[in-house]
């Protein structure tokens, strides 16, 4: 289990140095268009070209994230957007491992998460902190054992709730550090993070069950959020 982990953190980094490095390309290609675009009289055409080019650069991520735990696998890496007035919103796209335990082998997760940070301080010039985070994301496992639809062979009504698909909802706190414009290589700031969320599985398990307590069906989470720009 080490040797697989650590093959996924060397490949996290792997991929995160090379989309930083293309980042690099198209951001310095884009200067020198825009610099292009200052020197000459371009025509109507070129300018709606040049548009539609800005609109699709708009598509390339702005961060990598690391989380551990969190209903999405033992560990999940992926890419994210940061959006809207003041970056106040996050989309992250995430590929999980989840170790066999007592199960016959290892499984690969997926999850789509929406992120929402509705205040952030700064502490000083290089610290800053977002005292809540919240929102909601969706995963699920690869696996043919796993359905969304129940299968025949169970009574109308067995299952209620997909084995394959789960949300969540989480709630969580950011502190991040801002790297000095000379020292900066792969990120502008880093970030680190915990979640405490909760499963629609869980949740209803709760709902119907007095007995159980926060620690029977809240997860708690930690992660690393690498800024790009």
């Amino acid at each position: 289990m080490a040797m697989i982990l650590k093959w996924f953190i060397s490949k996290f980094y792997t991929v995160s140095v090379a989309i930083f490095l293309s980042l690099i390309s198209l951001s310095i290609n884009g200067q020198e268009k825009d610099k292009i675009v200052d020197n000459f009289n371009y025509s109507k055409y070129d300018k709606r070209v040049q548009k539609y080019r800005t609109r699709w650069e708009k598509l390339l991520p702005t961060h990598s994230k690391l989380q551990f735990a969190g209903n999405m696998g033992f560990l999940s890496q992926g890419i994210g957007w940061d959006y809207g007035k003041n970056d106040r919103w996050e989309t992250d796209v995430m590929f999980g491992f989840l170790p066999k335990f007592d199960s016959d082998c290892a499984k690969i997760t997926f999850t789509l998460k929406q992120n929402y940070i509705p205040w952030c301080f700064d502490l000083g010039d290089k610290f800053s902190v977002a005292p809540l985070t919240c929102g909601m994301y969706a995963n699920t496992l690869f696996g043919d054992e796993f359905w969304v639809k129940q299968p025949d062979r169970y009574p109308d009504g067995y299952y209620e709730i997909s084995t394959k698909i789960r949300f969540n909802i989480f709630l969580g706190q950011y502190f991040t550090y801002k790297i000095d414009k000379n020292r900066r290589f792969l990120a502008k700031q880093v970030t680190f993070f915990y979640e405490l969320s909760v499963c629609d599985l869980h949740l209803f398990s709760a709902i119907s069950n007095d007995y159980l307590k926060l620690k029977d069906y809240l997860s708690l989470s930690f992660g690393l959020k690498f800024k790009w720009f």
